[in-house]
């Protein structure tokens, strides 16, 4: 039995951060990792190789270059799948190794094996050559992530048919691909593909794509996608799949049909943990698949911590970190990170790339807030034109009466980046008149938030003010 203050279970970004955080306040810390890999799926199968894939098709397919020079760039002819994954498969292995780095730095014991519950304080470990290793911790940390659900009625064979993590190993780039879920996966990957020249077709039994996102920006983005060339077929639920000579042959129940080479199937996920044999320690999952948790990330057993992906909603790297920061401080009662920041930003890395926080047109008529809005149009902001984008648009809400930021939604070049200095304000509670003040570097696509005040302001009054 090996006593250890903090057990984590995955090294993925809850997992890793959390560890570091209590080694750093001098706590012995253990992590547990069942893969050949480290960083869990947001290293290895997930947010890093989607995002790195998304940057290799703008690459390969020109499409950036498109818009800059009016020039029709095709695919470069004969792209393999070594060619086009070949920086993915470079840049993750260093970010393996910077995670490496990082647990030895913090004098962290990783230890790989599949680990299970024994109780409520005691993992044990089953390596690789079938030896079990037993860890004792004052606490544990469930980090363990998430993993593709595949229905039964799916015939996944990771050859034709694939889900989100598999895709990533497939053998060549199909000729066409059907994607089923309009989630954040599917839509990026639809994307992706469809720059590359595939044929992409994406069902979902929703109306619209991301429904999580402001309407104007679901159907912004569902615009933009269908002009790529993507057909939608939402409204639909999946029926029957089957393989055929050809590939895939997919059956609605509204008699629509559609036959693909391939198929990828990104309708869910559920909390990994299978292995982990809850039970034991008192835990169970919940009806969604995910371990259930406090404000702290604690289980229904104090002992018993779960951060990221595992716990469900919104499942994204950044706020996974955090999270495990919370937890770690909860448990040994550090006095230094004891909740996650009120406003947590959303990316989506589709083509074109979504960033959003705060409130939507649609979260504000349902609390009842007296909302206006102001908008601003890459086609008119001259950074936009210089990077090819005129099609992108930034979105602020704010409330009638005090001209408080409620929200900040933005698609088009750069969104993720440009998100975080309407974040700022929101967190600080600022009004537009911040934007109005602030002198921004020309040209920039930051500027945009002023002339998105500018608009609010001049539908607040009631007519547009001129925007000199």
């Amino acid at each position: 039995m090996r006593q250890f203050d903090l057990v984590v279970i995955g090294s993925g970004p809850a997992g890793e951060k959390g560890a570091a955080q209590a080694a750093y306040f001098g706590k012995r810390v253990a992590v547990v990792e069942s893969g050949s890999d480290l960083g869990g799926a947001c290293i290895n199968t997930g947010t890093l190789p989607s995002k790195i894939l998304r940057e290799s098709a703008l690459y390969f397919s020109g499409l950036k270059q498109r818009g800059l020079y009016g020039i029709d760039y095709s695919l470069r002819e004969g792209l393999t799948v070594k060619s086009f994954t070949h920086r993915k498969d470079v840049l993750v292995e260093m970010e393996r190794e910077k995670i490496r780095a990082n647990l030895a730095a913090h004098g962290i014991d990783l230890i790989q094996g599949v680990a299970s519950f024994e109780d409520a304080h005691t993992v044990a470990v089953k390596t690789s050559r079938n030896e079990i290793i037993q860890l004792r911790g004052k606490a544990i940390l469930i980090a363990t992530g998430s993993r593709p659900h595949r229905p039964a009625e799916i015939p996944f064979d990771d050859e034709v048919i694939f889900d989100s993590d598999s895709i990533l190993k497939m053998g060549r780039i199909p000729r066409s691909l059907v994607v089923v879920g309009g989630g954040v996966i599917g839509c990026e990957y639809a994307s992706i593909f469809t720059a590359l020249g595939v044929e992409a077709a994406l069902v979902d039994g929703r109306d619209r794509v991301l429904p999580f996102l402001d309407a104007e920006l679901s159907d912004a983005l569902r615009e933009r996608l269908a002009g790529l060339g993507v057909k939608f077929f939402l409204g639909e639920r999946m029926g029957p799949i089957e393989r055929t000579k050809q590939g895939v042959r997919i059956q609605m129940p509204s008699g629509q049909s559609i036959e693909m080479e391939s198929a990828l199937f990104a309708a869910g996920r559920r909390g990994a943990v299978d292995e982990l044999h809850l039970e034991k320690a008192g835990l169970a999952i919940n009806k969604r698949g995910y371990v259930e948790v406090n404000e702290s990330y604690q289980t229904a057993v104090p002992s018993v911590y779960a951060a990221g992906d595992v716990i469900g909603f919104p499942a994204l790297a950044s706020t996974s970190m955090e999270q495990g920061r919370v937890a770690v401080c909860h448990a040994f009662g550090f006095q230094y990170k004891k909740r996650l920041a009120s406003m947590l930003p959303m990316g989506v890395y589709t083509i074109p790339e979504i960033s959003a926080v705060g409130e939507s047109e649609e979260s504000c008529k349902e609390k009842h807030i007296e909302y206006e809005v102001g908008r601003a149009r890459y086609a008119n902001n001259a950074r936009g034109l210089i990077a090819g984008d005129a099609a992108g648009l930034l979105k602020l809400l704010f409330r009638r009466d005090d001209r408080q930021l409620l929200g900040v939604h933005i698609i088009g070049e750069n969104a993720t980046e440009l998100i975080h200095l309407g974040m700022m304000v929101l967190e600080s509670g600022g009004t537009l008149d911040l934007f109005i003040n602030f002198v921004f570097n020309y040209p920039t696509l930051s500027e945009m938030y002023k002339y998105a005040a500018y608009d609010g302001l001049g539908n607040l009054a009631g007519h547009k003010l001129r925007q000199g």
